[in-house]
């Protein structure tokens, strides 16, 4: 693989790092703000914002861990990817609540492991 394709594979990782670090802190935000405080249910737990963000996961997963699986072998980064989707996809189908977020959360971080891994692989 070229300089140029891993580089751009290390954005997209990145990118997607910087993607779970923002649901992540979503999920918690929304958490404190409506459970504890009341406030922001319709904005913050409006069910676009899930969907958007579950798709741009999709693709980003799909390009930088497809790539870094095809350039270092390693088939369980792409495994822990996935199985961070899934989870994602899942909190989007339970009832908005504690199972939604743990779910989302688990998700997310599993995730933003993947990408890590995937960087820290590619040399």
């Amino acid at each position: 693989m070229s300089n140029f394709s891993t580089m751009i594979r290390r954005r997209i990782d990145r990118a997607g790092v910087l993607l779970s670090t923002l649901c992540l802190i979503h999920c918690l935000a929304g958490l404190v703000l409506v459970s504890v405080l009341g406030l922001g249910g319709g904005a913050l737990l409006n069910p676009r914002i899930h969907e958007i963000g579950l798709a741009l996961a999709v693709v980003i997963g799909a390009i930088g861990l497809g790539m870094g699986a095809m350039r270092h072998r390693r088939p369980m980064v792409l495994v822990a990817g996935c199985a961070g989707l899934v989870l994602m996809a899942l909190g989007l189908i339970v009832p908005d609540g504690p199972a939604e977020a743990a779910l989302t959360m688990v998700g997310v971080l599993l995730l933003a492991s993947a990408h890590i891994r995937n960087m820290r692989h590619a040399h």
